[in-house]
């Protein structure tokens, strides 16, 4: 009776072990939530340059993280804020160009983000302020049959390391994410 006992405490230890929680993402990855839009490749920006129509366009940021524009060339923008990107391009305007440049930054289009595993069309999709994760799943055509419907993993660059959290159907999706829906095991 004791060996059946131990046995049978033996094998739900070793079936409970089996189970793994993952910890709780770390505090930078919601901490990226709350901080200014930096802006990455892929993101396009309007650039209005008051009473200059040559030089008022829309302007994507290239692979390099570099917008390039008339007169000033290019102008460094991966991990700017639209702000400072503005900041920027009126100082070189105002270096030889135009005696009191009066320049906007906005962003026009967000670069995409990513999702894979158990949808129906995973990809890259455009990216939506105020988009969570139960949207982007909806976007890609839903969770397949053997998904695992209740945490999804994202992967986002924050302060320029790739981290990864899991998180709940709610929670949201920042441009440039990948957002993994995992295979449930049973």
């Amino acid at each position: 009776m004791r060996v059946a006992r131990a046995a049978l405490v033996a094998l739900s230890a070793s079936l409970l072990g089996g189970c793994v929680t993952t910890p709780p993402p770390p505090e930078a990855f919601h901490a990226a939530l709350n901080q200014e839009y930096r802006l990455d490749a892929g993101d396009r920006l309007r650039v209005t340059v008051f009473e200059q129509d040559s030089l008022s366009a829309i302007y994507a940021v290239d692979k390099a993280g570099y917008l390039s524009l008339p007169l000033i060339g290019s102008v460094p923008a991966r991990g700017k804020t639209p702000d400072e990107v503005r900041s920027a391009i009126t100082a070189a305007l105002r270096n030889g160009f135009l005696r009191d440049p009066d320049v906007s930054v906005q962003v026009e289009q967000y670069r995409p983000f990513f999702v894979m595993g158990e949808v129906a069309t995973g990809g890259q999709y455009s990216y939506v302020p105020g988009m969570t994760v139960q949207n982007a799943v909806a976007i890609a055509g839903g969770f397949s049959p053997r998904a695992e419907k209740r945490t999804v993993d994202i992967t986002r660059q924050v302060n320029g390391q790739v981290i990864t959290g899991r998180v709940v159907l709610s929670d949201p999706v920042l441009p440039g994410d990948t957002v993994t829906i995992r295979e449930r095991l049973f």
